[in-house]
């Protein structure tokens, strides 16, 4: 998905101004190249969603599964907050989704890769958590023998933005998603895309960092949950884009 596959779309590329190449300046695109990206930038995003619902199954999966907690030497200086944790989504959300809009404004082809890459972190992130088995953060292991039933029901209920935000579902379902943190791993995947736009840099790294501060407050993760997104995010970032030393000049 991440090269133009039609000869008009190859040529409309060509004529793409530098805002593809480096969006410093915010420049703008011609309105051709625009309806250009919406067949790629809607399958990216439909790639996306559809590896994030498989993300949600694999975890409800591993919901019914019996596990232990850990001790964590971070956490147990942390204090818990009860409001963070209670907004933690709609913190995350208000971090993110902003920016992940402006990126589709200023640089289409940039939002459809890093939707690509944002699709294989959930995969990744899925099969993780189906492998490590760690159990709650906090409080009991209340989901232990899920039945299949009702993981069918609780998948729609997390999938829905009703489900998510009026009935507060992923604290009812997902209790042992936790290797590797995904509040980390998405927003340090979406500075990683930005940095090279001096414009959007700064906000994403703060909204990065307010995003795993949430994480900490609100004993969301265990630290090597967090440890795990910046290894498993950054190095998806390096094999899909090879940009290490444009970031770190």
């Amino acid at each position: 998905m991440s090269e133009p596959t039609s000869p008009a779309a190859r040529s409309a590329a060509d004529a793409a101004p530098a805002a593809l190449s480096g969006s410093e300046h915010g420049a703008s695109l011609p309105a051709a190249w625009r309806w250009q990206m919406v067949p790629r930038a809607s399958s990216a995003l439909g790639f996306r969603l559809a590896c994030y619902a498989a993300m949600i199954w694999m975890s409800l999966w591993a919901e019914a599964r019996p596990a232990p907690s850990l001790p964590d030497a971070v956490l147990s200086h942390v204090p818990y907050v009860e409001w963070v944790d209670r907004y933690n989504f709609l913190l995350w959300s208000l971090a993110y989704l902003p920016l992940l809009g402006v990126l589709l404004a200023r640089d289409p082809e940039r939002f459809v890769r890093y939707n690509v890459s944002t699709g294989l972190l959930s995969l990744l992130r899925g099969l993780c958590v189906m492998a490590t088995g760690l159990g709650p953060v906090r409080g009991a292991d209340v989901n232990a023998g899920l039945s299949a039933e009702t993981r069918s029901r609780a998948l729609w209920e997390v999938l829905s933005p009703f489900g998510v935000f009026a009935r507060d579902s992923p604290h009812l379902y997902l209790t042992k998603d936790l290797f590797f943190s995904g509040h980390a791993s998405t927003t340090l995947l979406l500075a990683l895309y930005l940095w090279r736009d001096r414009q959007l840099r700064w906000p994403a790294l703060v909204g990065h960092v307010l995003v795993v501060a949430s994480v900490f407050l609100s004993h969301l993760h265990y630290t090597i949950d967090v440890v795990g997104a910046y290894a498993i995010a950054f190095s998806l970032f390096v094999l899909r884009e090879g940009e290490v030393r444009r970031i770190v000049q």
